[in-house]
């Protein structure tokens, strides 16, 4: 049996990143466009006026923000929008009457998620190092925060999925929670440009912690401690995790 929930589960998984692809042209290529632009207005703007670390420019200290911005972004946006499209059209039964356990429904809808938001993390490194290339200091610190934030994204977007009824639902969710805490936590400027009250509010943003963790690893300087951020990202990641897998468990709201 556990063979037969192992396959199910690469099964799923499958799905779910061959449904991402099939609209590659809309779910990779239009973000990494949007990070391009963002990249050439605010480069183009700031280049000159704002100085973040010594012997770091602007627009090389914009991109790895813009990447894991990115990253994070798209990979909750798989999730979310694969489980309220699920339960609009009905398909979900399907997955429903299978004997995949909430195990199975966690890493198939999750590694997905991460896959989706390293291709287009990826994509948006390809496109903007020709404009500035950023560095790399330690690629470990890339990587771990990488995978981390994507799967705390897919997470949160496998709890929002599961909570949402509508995709108003799930658009408020990303406009509201998930959109301000991506631009407030450092994307682009150094907290340190802040007065000190901001400073401490942006030390509650967890985003704050994967992106200056993943900024280190292109420069070897970052606001906090990379350890410091590695623990409270990992942290966060089993908290959420452990949530999703609850509501996953007892069905919330996919069998009633």
């Amino acid at each position: 049996m556990s063979a037969i929930r192992l396959q199910g589960a690469r099964t799923l998984f499958y799905k779910e990143v061959l449904r991402f692809w099939k609209v590659s042209f809309q779910t990779v290529a239009a973000p990494v466009l949007t990070a391009v632009l963002y990249l050439l207005i605010f480069g183009h703007v700031l280049e000159d006026h704002v100085k973040v670390y010594d012997s770091v420019g602007y627009t090389s200290f914009l991109i790895p923000g813009l990447v894991m911005m990115s990253v994070l972004q798209n990979s909750f946006a798989n999730s979310s929008s694969s489980l309220i499209q699920s339960k609009i059209t009905g398909n979900l039964v399907f997955l429903l009457v299978t004997p995949l356990s909430h195990w199975a429904w966690f890493v198939a809808y999750v590694g997905a998620s991460i896959v989706r938001g390293l291709v287009v993390g990826l994509g948006v490194i390809l496109v903007t190092f020709w404009f500035a290339p950023p560095g790399l200091a330690n690629p470990l610190w890339i990587i771990s925060f990488a995978l981390l934030g994507a799967a705390i994204m897919g997470t949160l977007g496998l709890i929002a999925g599961l909570w949402a009824e509508k995709f108003d639902q799930i658009a408020a969710f990303q406009n509201f929670i998930i959109m301000p805490m991506t631009f407030l936590s450092g994307v682009f400027y150094s907290i340190k440009s802040l007065p000190p009250f901001w400073q401490g509010v942006s030390h509650l943003n967890p985003f704050f912690y994967m992106i200056d963790g993943f900024r280190r690893g292109f420069f070897g300087v970052s606001d906090v401690s990379p350890w410091i951020s590695l623990g409270l990202v990992g942290v966060s990641f089993l908290l959420l995790a452990a949530l999703a897998l609850e509501l996953l468990r007892r069905g919330y709201k996919i069998r009633s």
